[in-house]
């Protein structure tokens, strides 16, 4: 049974099979149709058009999308979905005053949530998890990347690993898992952090390699956590372990990350809220993605990414969420779009342009995702009759998602 979209008031983001990303003005661009018809065939995008050229198809289930935009699902390219309970006390501590980094001096922050971790069952991890992510689901979310990292020992980054896998084998949407041991450096190894490194390069990554458990291998690269050498090392062992490297980077200062990124080929550099020239400059001609968590800097209250900075120079953005149960609790991945508009001054075509295509080459998937292109996954947001796809940023906290298609079919 093929699906058949008629009388889309505007079908956003047509694309051709050669764009993987914009960059610089070419985010302000965001192809349309305007009355437009869209055919899904065996899950995938097989054809489009306006609706005056709709030729007559047999066997087809319609959707009546009257004054109703379709467009692709928004990809979140970083999160930290897996973790066990959650931190709002840190939430008042810093209400009543504290810092971010005070919190995690007083034990608090990443190795809070690793405690609660290592003591959930990962029955009950999955659990959680699974939750989450239909929550994130039906708010448009059609694809994900989820980090470990609140393991911080092998066994429970395995556990965390494993809940990741699961949940690919349960779910129809791209998941992609992401090693992320290099999070914060355990209680234990307090000071003997060159211990901790050698037990997540000659034990964890290859565990993790052998159960095939991740694609990708990131690194809190910041002060107080890990260093630009430290990095280096990180990245490279991931590398000879076949994982393609991320990198949490530049969120409260400028250390060289973003350069050691580069070098790398890292395929996202992610958080930059502080940014030099030199950074912005060091990733002109890369094939790197930067990425922008403004619902981080909301939480946090902590300077947002620099956007229209990186975009004038020329280089792509993308957004995501980071979700996570210290510093970002949503994955609203429409309430990032908004803020990027209200608090980084990008326009609504850069903002859904960096949470769909740019977003999906962040996430290794470009090819097959993050755009509506004969031959990509049907993972499709239907509104709900709205005036423009610009009352999508501006009407922030209201939902005006009508349905959600993965795969053609609809989420319920």
């Amino acid at each position: 049974m093929n699906l058949l979209f008629k009388n889309i008031k505007q079908l956003l983001q047509v694309r051709d099979q050669e764009t993987r990303l914009v960059s610089g003005s070419e985010m302000k661009d965001l192809p349309v149709i305007e009355n437009a018809w869209l055919l899904v065939k065996d899950g995938k995008i097989a054809d489009f058009g306006k609706m005056e050229n709709l030729p007559a198809f047999e066997d087809t289930t319609e959707v009546d999308a009257s004054g109703k935009f379709l467009m692709p699902g928004w990809v979140d390219s970083h999160t930290h979905l897996v973790y066990a309970g959650n931190r709002e006390q840190e939430f008042i501590d810093r209400i009543n005053g504290l810092t971010y980094e005070e919190i995690a001096n007083k034990g608090g922050g990443i190795l809070n949530s690793a405690k609660k971790l290592q003591e959930t069952s990962e029955e009950e991890l999955y659990r959680q998890t699974a939750q989450r992510l239909e929550e994130v689901i039906n708010m448009g979310t059609t694809a994900i990347e989820i980090k470990s990292g609140y393991g911080l020992t092998t066994e429970a980054e395995l556990k965390m690993l494993r809940v990741i896998k699961k949940l690919k084998e349960n779910y129809d949407l791209p998941i992609k898992a992401t090693f992320l041991g290099a999070h914060a450096i355990p209680k234990e190894f307090k000071d003997n952090k060159e211990a901790y490194l050698n037990l997540l390069t000659e034990e964890m990554m290859p565990k993790i390699a052998e159960e095939k458990l991740a694609e990708y291998v990131d690194i809190f690269c910041e002060k107080g956590y890990f260093t630009v050498e430290d990095t280096h090392r990180i990245l490279s062992a991931g590398k000879e372990h076949g994982l393609i490297p991320k990198i949490h980077v530049n969120q409260f200062n400028s250390i060289g990350g973003i350069q050691a990124g580069v070098e790398h080929e890292a395929l996202s550099v992610d958080h930059l809220e502080v940014m030099t020239p030199e950074d912005i400059e060091s990733l002109k001609g890369s094939k790197t993605m930067p990425v922008a968590l403004p619902s981080c800097s909301l939480f946090l209250s902590i300077p947002y990414t620099p956007a229209r900075e990186l975009i004038d120079a020329g280089l792509p953005l993308a957004l995501a969420t980071d979700y996570n149960p210290g510093s970002t609790p949503s994955g609203n991945m429409n309430l990032v779009v908004s803020l990027a508009c209200i608090k980084m001054k990008m326009n609504p075509e850069e903002a859904i342009n960096a949470a769909t295509i740019n977003a999906a080459y962040a996430m290794g998937i470009s090819d097959t995702h993050g755009s509506i292109t004969k031959g990509k996954a049907a993972n499709l947001i239907l509104t709900s009759e709205i005036p423009s796809y610009g009352f999508l940023p501006y009407s922030f906290g209201a939902n005006h998602i009508d349905k959600v298609f993965i795969n053609g079919k609809e989420v319920s």
